[in-house]
């Protein structure tokens, strides 16, 4: 076991299994030194975890983790495409999209959910670019997707 996957067990994190893309594309691309990593839904046990549009304060607890979540599958995703979380170099960027309503102006606080996680485990490999916007729609009405630019080392 790598020294990533010993941080993810001292902190008491598991894994997601990696989901199959819902679509036509590839979960994953690898190329040259860069892994980019498809938009991940907040999926848990081969199902959404966290649903629906992010309105107000009452339920950005559960956005925030729904971005964690989404984060931990682009961290299974790597695993599947690497075999070894510790040829991650560094993250590069994270595109944060988050279901919600018009009026929702709070996305940077529940990408973070994401972005707090990845440098939690990476340390400050984990630090990257970032963008969080608002959608009025997500895939499966999940509440967040997020998306990865990963360094790789051969």
């Amino acid at each position: 076991m790598g020294q990533i996957e010993e941080r993810i067990k001292e902190l008491g994190i598991e894994l997601p299994t990696p989901a199959v893309p819902a679509g036509s594309y590839l979960p994953f691309v690898l190329s040259g030194s860069q892994l980019w990593v498809a938009g991940q839904v907040p999926f848990w046990d081969g199902k959404i975890k966290y649903r629906g549009k992010v309105h107000d304060g009452s339920n950005i607890k559960d956005a925030v983790a729904s971005a964690r979540l989404c984060a931990l599958n682009i961290i299974a995703q790597a695993k599947a495409a690497l075999g070894d979380l510790d040829r991650i170099e560094r993250f590069i960027k994270l595109g944060g999209f988050v279901n919600a309503v018009p009026e929702f102006t709070d996305h940077p606080i529940v990408i973070n959910g994401a972005s707090d996680i990845i440098t939690e485990i990476f340390g400050d490999a984990g630090r990257h670019a970032r963008f969080a916007v608002g959608a009025n729609g997500l895939p499966l009405n999940s509440t967040t997707e997020v998306d990865a630019i990963i360094a790789v080392r051969a």
